[in-house]
């Protein structure tokens, strides 16, 4: 194994660690919203005890983009009719928001809506319930440094 940059590489590919998961209402990819802003409830983002010092400057209040491993998607997929309408040309699966992908990371603008120790309710997230949490960032405004 080597190290890149402080990730961790293997001959079977890069390897990650989730730092939480997804607490959620949706259980079932079919019937979820396909973006967060599409009427997806209010979710939990649970995290691990070992990261707790990296989330204790988010507030309620606080936009931030969540990468997941949708660990529920088909890894295989190169091509999509976006949104799953097959009226629509089918297009690289590379130029959509499919969760089907090569890896299927998934990026979620979401508000904080409150914390209760190493929970934050968060608003507009469609992952389904399980799914782990790779990162948190915040939404930076334009001319915003951190």
């Amino acid at each position: 194994m080597a190290t890149y940059g402080g990730g961790n590489v293997t001959e079977a590919g890069l390897w990650l660690e989730p730092v939480g998961r997804v607490e959620s209402p949706l259980t079932n990819a079919g019937t979820a919203p396909l973006q967060g802003d599409e009427g997806s409830p209010e979710a939990w983002l649970v995290f691990e005890e070992r990261v707790r010092d990296g989330i204790r400057d988010l507030r309620p209040g606080t936009e931030v983009l969540v990468l997941t491993w949708l660990d529920r998607a088909r890894r295989d997929v190169l091509t999509v009719h976006p949104r799953g309408d097959l009226d629509r040309p089918e297009q690289g699966v590379f130029s959509t928001r499919s969760p089907h992908r090569p890896n299927p990371i998934g990026l979620h603008r979401v508000e904080v809506v409150s914390i209760d120790g190493l929970r934050l309710r968060v608003r507009n997230l469609e992952a389904l319930d399980g799914t782990p949490v790779l990162d948190v960032k915040p939404v930076l405004d334009p001319g915003t440094e951190r």
